[in-house]
């Protein structure tokens, strides 16, 4: 019963990959970003499929669990074992890059200057995130936290909204994959393109930094969806 149980929950994580398009922030920036959002459109119609399986599975699951006493439970215990780092429960490490986003100096020169175009936004955050995933991540990590299928990247002002914890800039973004191909994904990505551009007129900060082995603990936070509520 205890595999069956643990076995619905790492289920519940499944499709993580939809994590990096969770909260839809308010385009702060328009034009280039249309690619941006035809990436949430798809990664959206992928997180349906893949919570049509998850329910398949969760079916299978529960008949399992209903006829728990004499089967052989290794097939099940077997998918579990192969589920708990797809959906981020377990440590993992690994070659990867380590992402550097920051807000412009004060002394950055306002004359004629969006204010906007002086500091991360949400977007911001999420093209990135978007990007390592589409470039192949094994594991991501905002700040200390460990990305999975309910989190949800979110700015309130200049600060990041995380998991119910508040970060303040630099916003450190660390992927665990195929550097080449991560970086790759990071070059061809209009919503990071927009952010080198801005980097090299106005000086927003955006580095990209590879390392031999990155290290990322296992999710440990609740699973569970917000049950939705009336303002």
């Amino acid at each position: 019963m205890h595999v069956a149980a643990g076995a619905i929950a790492v289920l519940a994580g499944f499709g993580m990959a939809s994590s990096a398009i969770a909260a839809h922030g308010t385009d702060l920036r328009g034009g280039r970003l249309g690619s941006l959002r035809d990436l949430v459109i798809r990664q959206s119609n992928q997180l349906r499929i893949d919570e049509s399986n998850t329910e398949a599975l969760r079916k299978s699951v529960a008949a399992l669990a209903s006829h728990i006493g004499g089967v052989d439970l290794t097939d099940a215990r077997k998918q579990v074992a192969t589920l708990t780092p797809l959906a981020g429960l377990s440590p993992e490490q690994g070659p990867g890059l380590t992402v550097t986003l920051e807000d412009a100096p004060h002394e950055a020169n306002l004359n004629g200057v969006d204010p906007d175009s002086l500091v991360i936004h949400q977007q911001d955050v999420q093209a990135v995130v978007n990007a390592l995933w589409q470039g192949g991540a094994e594991a991501l990590m905002v700040m200390d936290q460990r990305l999975v299928a309910t989190s949800a990247v979110k700015c309130v002002g200049n600060t990041l909204l995380l998991q119910g914890r508040v970060y303040s800039p630099p916003y450190r973004i660390q992927a665990i994959g195929d550097i080449s191909k991560l970086k790759h994904s990071l070059a061809n990505n209009q919503g990071v393109q927009l952010i080198e551009d801005l980097a090299r007129v106005y000086g927003l900060g955006y580095s990209v930094a590879e390392s031999a082995s990155i290290s990322m603990p296992g999710f440990t936070g609740s699973l569970a969806l917000p049950d939705a509520q009336t303002l």
